[in-house]
């Protein structure tokens, strides 16, 4: 089948796809975030308040760093208004939940990485309508309005609200949050998977129509906040286990909330064209399947330093 010839096929499901794409990201977004509360406790953010630089150059990276390298990236490469768009959307949300398994898969420091998760999520309350506003505005239809409000709302209901369910969930049934969260970032996967197969079935997304350097410019802005990050971990002196958290956190972006900004930025209308939203929607998704092999590298070499040499091992 060529690329886009499933929205030709009139009276299929996919058709009423684009009515439903703000439910399908906002129930991601929640069941994500209740997985991810239920591993919180505030014991955790206490254990790191004792490491004030490493919180502050992470939490640099994240608001301030990071959306500059999106906006600089887009301008080199003299990007598409809405693949612009879509790469300073990703910077603009914060560290994405998959970063604080990835992280102590890697053997970083996992309880940094939850505080650095937990607060940038609290601070794009703030931070994310501001830089859409300051990076966007360029790249914006005329007359466009970048609805502030609702934003604040949605992430209000939607990430922080279920956030701290989990957290409740976590305190209260602590014998079964490991299966609760299991179970909730499963769902996420499948609405996820669902969103996929839905953006594709209604040909609202064909990576064949937006070239080779959209793909380039996606892994190319998540390499380049890896390397931020790592560049900002060394000046503030940062230890290795904590630069190489800072560097995950930048690099995994919570592309869940991003694809709710975008279902609320431009919310897709059956029948009607959006070539704008379709490439943020285009590269949210895709973002997000390009940040975890961009991560795995500096994960499987600091994870292998600090494997324990076979004598240690044994004695142990």
């Amino acid at each position: 089948m060529q690329p886009g010839a499933w929205d030709r096929l009139p009276g299929t499901v996919f058709d009423r796809y684009p009515d439903y794409e703000h439910v399908f990201a906002a129930t991601q977004l929640a069941f994500a975030m209740l997985g991810m509360g239920a591993t919180l406790t505030f014991e955790d953010f206490s254990r790191v308040a004792q490491r004030p630089a490493s919180i502050g150059a992470g939490l640099f990276v994240q608001l301030v760093a990071v959306p500059l390298v999106a906006a600089a990236v887009g301008l080199l490469l003299r990007l598409e208004a809405g693949l612009a768009v879509g790469l300073i959307l990703v910077a603009a949300v914060p560290g994405g939940t998959i970063s604080n398994v990835a992280v102590f898969l890697g053997r970083g420091n996992t309880p940094l990485s939850i505080t650095l998760t937990a607060l940038s999520t609290l601070g794009c309350l703030v931070t994310a309508p501001l830089i859409l506003r300051l990076f966007s505005a360029a790249h914006l239809p005329p007359g466009f309005e970048m609805p502030v409000a609702r934003l604040l709302t949605e992430i209000a209901l939607f990430l922080l609200l279920p956030l701290a369910a989990g957290m409740a969930v976590g305190r209260g049934l602590p014998d079964h949050k490991g299966r609760f969260t299991r179970i909730c970032i499963a769902i996420s996967l499948l609405v996820l998977l669902g969103m996929v197969v839905g953006g594709a079935g209604s040909g609202r997304i064909d990576a064949g129509a937006y070239g080779g350097r959209a793909v380039v410019a996606i892994f190319a802005v998540a390499l380049a906040f890896q390397r931020v990050a790592i560049w900002s971990g060394r000046l503030a002196g940062l230890p290795d286990q904590d630069r190489l958290t800072v560097a995950i956190e930048a690099t995994i972006r919570n592309t869940n909330l991003a694809l709710l900004v975008k279902a609320s930025m431009f919310p897709a209308v059956a029948g009607v064209e959006d070539p704008v939203g379709d490439q943020v929607f285009f590269v949210a998704l895709l973002y997000g399947g390009a940040a975890l092999p961009v991560a795995i590298p500096p994960l499987v070499r600091n994870a292998r330093r600090a494997r324990p040499a076979p004598a240690a091992a044994g004695a142990a």
